[in-house]
């Protein structure tokens, strides 16, 4: 059974930090990353990292964001600095095993000003 185990959302201040961590498990997975989705909007990656290293980051948040990945633990880390009001969103999990995608819960990540 696949899970995605999602923590470190809340609620943060203009220029804070936030940590987002995802433990995924009940399959091998050659990618993992981090999706939002604000009100009204589509989902958006934010940033993935595969296996390999190979790390996808959306350009909105390039030298904000740092992506990282412990793979023997399957778990991803999103460490999220620089925080602005336009961050503030629902952060999904995704997990790729084969031809499936597979998606956290999600957490709410809210930046005030």
């Amino acid at each position: 059974q696949v899970q995605l185990v999602e923590s470190g959302g809340g609620l943060m201040q203009v220029g804070g930090s936030l940590r987002l961590s995802c433990a995924a498990s009940g399959r091998m997975f050659s990618d993992i990353g981090w999706y939002h989705q604000g009100p009204g909007k589509q989902r958006e990656l934010v940033a993935s990292v595969t296996t390999g290293g190979i790390i996808n980051v959306a350009d909105s948040v390039k030298g904000r964001f740092t992506i990282s990945r412990d793979n023997a633990k399957n778990t991803v880390y999103l460490q999220m600095d620089s925080l602005k009001p336009e961050d503030t969103s629902v952060y999904y999990c995704s997990a790729v095993s084969g031809p499936y995608r597979y998606w956290g819960q999600g957490t709410q990540v809210t930046v005030s000003s």
